[in-house]
């Protein structure tokens, strides 16, 4: 889904001064290749050669630099040179091979494998401190960051503030735009061509973390202001003023690569990966009144499931003359008891399913 920022030039970016006008996000799907974040892989084991450094568990990030291909970056790619470097280095990262805290190569040892200048070493080390995957100093060269996470129970209702709030960060909500527009897969899924676009960006701690893109239907939302939703959550506000709960919805999660105006938006170098939340929530009565697309940094955020085992589902018995099978009223009774112990159980797992979908509601609502 995409939308445009309509939004006043007075209105700028916290860290890029660039108002939300000047960003534009295709209002279509987007057909870009759908890329991994993770590959599964663990860090390669240490040889038995390793050094007393590595054997104390002190991870040496030079180590992988020997398995790179010379010939890894391609100076004939339409894509940078720069880029090339930092993806390989970013994906190392993703896959634990440099754990939080490791050092990476000098510059100069980059240079020699890679084959290239120490400005292009140098822009790709920048886009990697710009994403907050390294960080650099003086006389101590690069170190991969700690990992500052924030974890989004997906299946919850409750939106991304409240759950981060909950982890005891400071979160800020900016609003970016807020005016009636014209959106397709919007009015399509709220059935009404009468539709109100809200853009947000979250951040916490002054680092922007996700950019929402909302729509309602402007006879529910027509009441917001932007004052309504800087520092609040939109759930929130819809059920205290407008009287509107949402209940269920459907959710769906993909990677993406950052659209330049993402990355601005975001902080993110251009092609980053990021977490993208679609879905349509629904009210009380089973309507939809809701729409959003929410983009997430993909080293910032992280989404969490939770799973329960329903157990097997028992079969379903065949239904007879009498209700108790072939032989009249008495012939069955012996296999009742069975049956019956059977639909108890899984009555009581459903049981225990709607307890724990109530009780999340239940904290959602007071929150």
């Amino acid at each position: 889904m995409r939308g445009y920022y309509a939004a006043s030039p007075a209105m700028r970016h916290p860290r890029s001064g660039v108002g939300p006008a000047q960003l534009e996000i295709s209002s279509e799907q987007p057909s870009w290749p759908r890329a991994g974040i993770m590959s599964g892989k663990q860090p390669r084991p240490r040889s038995a050669g390793a050094s007393g450094a590595a054997a104390a568990g002190i991870y040496d990030g030079t180590m992988w630099l020997n398995e790179v291909s010379p010939g890894a970056v391609d100076s004939t790619s339409r894509t940078p040179m720069h880029s090339q470097v930092s993806a390989i280095i970013r994906s190392r990262i993703a896959d634990g091979e440099l754990p939080p805290g490791s050092s990476l190569p000098t510059e100069a040892e980059l240079q020699d494998r890679f084959g290239i200048s120490r400005s292009v070493v140098r822009q790709a080390l920048a886009a990697l401190t710009a994403e907050g995957l390294i960080k650099r100093g003086r006389g101590r060269g690069s170190v991969v960051a700690p990992r500052g996470e924030h974890h989004r129970l997906v299946q919850r209702m409750s939106g991304l503030s409240t759950q981060i709030a909950a982890e005891g960060a400071q979160v800020t909500t900016e609003v970016l735009h807020l005016a009636p527009e014209r959106n397709a897969h919007a009015e399509a899924a709220l059935a009404t061509s009468a539709v109100l676009g809200i853009r947000r960006l979250r951040s916490v701690g002054n680092e922007p973390i996700a950019l929402i893109h909302t729509w309602l239907p402007v006879s529910l939302g027509g009441r917001l202001s932007a004052e309504d939703l800087t520092n609040a959550s939109l759930h929130a506000v819809m059920r205290d003023k407008l009287g509107a709960s949402i209940v269920s919805g459907r959710r769906q999660v993909r990677a993406v690569p950052a659209s330049a105006a993402l990355a601005q938006a975001l902080g993110v170098t251009v092609g980053a990966p990021v977490l993208l939340l679609e879905g349509t929530s629904l009210d009380e009565n089973g309507l939809p009144i809701e729409v959003f697309s929410t983009w997430h940094r993909a080293d910032r955020v992280v989404f969490d499931i939770d799973v329960l085992n329903e157990g097997p589902v028992p079969a379903q018995r065949p239904v007879e003359p009498g209700g108790f099978g072939a032989g009249g009223a008495g012939a069955g009774v012996g296999a009742a008891p069975e049956a019956e112990v059977s639909d108890r159980a899984e009555l009581a797992q459903r049981a225990r399913v709607l307890a724990l979908q109530l009780q999340q509601l239940s904290e959602d609502l007071e929150q």
